[in-house]
């Protein structure tokens, strides 16, 4: 690079004639949206931990059967309330790779509880991709194959085991199918509703949006969890767990679109004023093109940031009726219902680990809210 007398810049390169003069000289001045997203979101750290631990959550979900030990309503009478077992690598020294210790049970008649000895003379190793109880991968292909096994004469529970002497740790990744997929089905009813309802009142105005915004006005002004747990209650109790799942999806969906619905509208009233829409709209364009091709569009940014913190809010109204008892029941398994377990406190004060599914909703909902957080920032368009 030259300098010139007159303080131009004159480059050295030789000239090529097949050089492209319209091409820009920084390539990531020209970059598409979804990179610039991302570039944002990587700056994020919370956010994007968040994320990877979210999407690989989610892809091992249909392979919780794979993982779990045993079966989620497996029982085992001999190992009522049992205590969280360790896996340890060494014994007496020597590294002999993962085992536990067996554990033996007696019943405490002085003070009502099941106590357990561990017998630490004995190291009994852990078997991997052995067969166990029949369950579906993937909701579709019956398998006996898991991941890893207790040894014969010895029992793996990692969180310990409920009064029924099941699987705490088992049951928490079943129920993860149940209480994740909540969150998703009832944010795709509730954005399905909420975008229509809204881009219909913003756009159209007039007794249109008079009358949707007095219907959302009276949901919003009846007290949610009574609401909830009247419709939940109504659902017939001979229904069977894949219905009353769907039901209560469809409740949490249903009750949740008013805020939705408010923020479309809002956002519609300054943006059908713009130029290119009255522009669309002297071209002919019919309102659904219009709301479709260049309405929604400019609002999917904060679409898509509103569905990520509103998941967690659906986990837990979810989490809340079944620890309730008006929401998923057993033989179904989820968070909500392991939890309802552990209404009594004094139960929970003997056998704390009862209350270990707590870890997981507390865990998956700052998740949510720290990758929606991660991601409102990242699709703001007006953020520094």
């Amino acid at each position: 690079m030259t300098i010139l007398p007159d303080g131009r810049y004159v480059s050295d390169a030789p000239y090529d004639e097949n050089e492209d003069l319209s091409a820009i000289e920084r390539a990531d001045l020209d970059m598409p949206n979804w990179k610039l997203v991302w570039r944002a979101f990587r700056k994020h750290r919370l956010a994007l931990i968040s994320g990877i631990f979210l999407l690989v959550g989610y892809l091992l979900l249909p392979f919780a059967g794979f993982i779990a030990p045993y079966t989620p309503n497996e029982r085992n009478a001999d190992y009522l309330y049992a205590p969280p077992q360790g896996i340890h690598l060494f014994h007496d020294g020597k590294f002999i790779g993962p085992y536990v210790y067996p554990t033996t049970a007696h019943a405490d008649l002085v003070n009502y509880r099941w106590d357990y000895t561990t017998d630490k003379t004995k190291a009994m190793p852990l078997e991997f991709f052995c067969e166990g109880d029949e369950y579906k991968i993937l909701g579709l292909f019956k398998t006996n194959r898991h991941l890893v096994c207790a040894p014969e004469g010895a029992t793996l529970f990692l969180f310990g085991s409920d009064r029924l002497g099941r699987d705490v740790f088992s049951r928490i990744l079943y129920g993860a199918q149940l209480s994740m997929t909540v969150g998703l089905i009832g944010i795709t009813v509730s954005f399905l509703l909420g975008i229509t309802f809204g881009s219909i009142a913003g756009y159209f105005g007039g007794r249109i949006d008079w009358t949707i915004q007095r219907i959302i006005e009276i949901l919003r002004s009846i007290p949610e969890l009574p609401l909830w747990l009247a419709l939940s209650a109504a659902v017939p109790a001979s229904w069977g767990p894949v219905a009353v799942f769907f039901m209560i999806s469809l409740i949490l969906g249903a009750l949740d679109w008013p805020g939705l619905a408010r923020a479309v509208r809002s956002k519609f009233l300054a943006l059908r004023e713009e130029e290119y829409v009255k522009a669309a709209e002297v071209m002919g364009a019919k309102p659904a093109r219009v709301i479709r091709k260049h309405l929604l569009p400019n609002f999917l940014s904060h679409l898509i940031a509103s569905a990520t913190l509103s998941i967690p809010a659906m986990i837990l109204g979810e989490t809340a009726l079944s620890f309730l008892g008006l929401g998923l029941r057993a033989p179904a398994v989820s968070w909500g219902v392991m939890l309802n377990d552990a209404q009594h406190l004094a139960s929970i004060e003997i056998y704390p680990w009862t209350a270990i599914p707590m870890l997981p909703i507390i865990i998956t909902v700052l998740a949510f809210s720290f990758f929606g957080d991660g991601l409102r920032d990242s699709l703001d368009p007006y953020k520094n």
